[in-house]
């Protein structure tokens, strides 16, 4: 494993445990004591991975999170001492893609980067097989096109940035157009083998409705259930 890792904590001890963990697994461990020295890392270009504090002096790890989104869909899981759902939500909400509760297990908090890249791997192979049998075609006028291949998302011609989990879940629910599918199903195939919150799913198609606009409603609920995605004519995947 070459990836890069971004711990960003004003504890030093913790940064240092996290490092010697991350790097004992080969991967690549960098410092951040401050959001200002976090947002720095993250623009360098070199980051594929931020774990991420909330208490911070000067900028807060939210702060850091709603800065990153705008500009980057670098995976961030916030690891805090704020325990209580809706600080979950709220992290969730912004951007974060997971949300770990200090005091936490150093083993678990790598099995969980490690199962990000586990699963984004398999997304790649797997997207990159359908991309090589499907035929090129005419994009043009479509509402929506989502390129498995950079992670873009298309509106109407507009950019729309998603988050890797957001991006994720919506290429799962348009690949089962017209199939309802159960919070589990999408949580056991987007997220697969890692630890988590099953209701991280309902934050996240909150996200994506948001970021869509009021315009866009392919996603339905199906209550008691989970979400249906209907596929019109003019929807599209690359």
């Amino acid at each position: 494993m070459n990836q890069s890792i971004l711990i960003v904590d004003d504890d030093k001890d913790i940064v240092r445990l996290i490092s010697d963990g991350l790097e004992y697994e080969q991967f690549k461990a960098v410092s951040a004591f401050s959001g200002l020295e976090a947002l720095e890392e993250v623009r360098s270009g070199h980051i594929d991975f931020v774990i991420l504090d909330i208490m911070m002096p000067e900028m807060d790890g939210l702060d850091v999170c709603r800065t990153l989104r705008r500009e980057s869909n670098v995976p961030i899981l916030i690891l805090s001492a704020r325990d209580r759902e809706m600080d979950k939500i709220t992290g969730l909400e912004i951007g974060a893609d997971d949300y770990m509760t200090k005091p936490f297990s150093v083993q678990e908090l790598i099995s969980r980067v490690k199962a990000h890249f586990r699963k984004f791997d398999r997304l790649k192979k797997e997207w990159s097989v359908q991309a090589s049998q499907e035929t090129n075609h005419d994009v043009t006028n479509r509402r929506l096109i989502l390129n498995k291949k950079t992670y873009e998302t298309l509106l109407d011609g507009h950019k729309i940035d998603l988050s890797v989990r957001e991006f994720q879940i919506l290429a799962y629910l348009s690949d089962h157009s017209g199939q309802v599918l159960s919070r589990e199903q999408i949580y056991e195939n987007v997220w697969g083998d890692e630890f988590g919150d099953i209701n991280t799913i309902t934050v996240h198609i909150k996200n994506i409705r948001k970021k869509m606009g009021e315009n866009f409603n392919s996603i339905k609920t199906i209550w008691g259930i989970g979400y249906q995605f209907i596929n019109e004519d003019n929807l599209n995947e690359t």
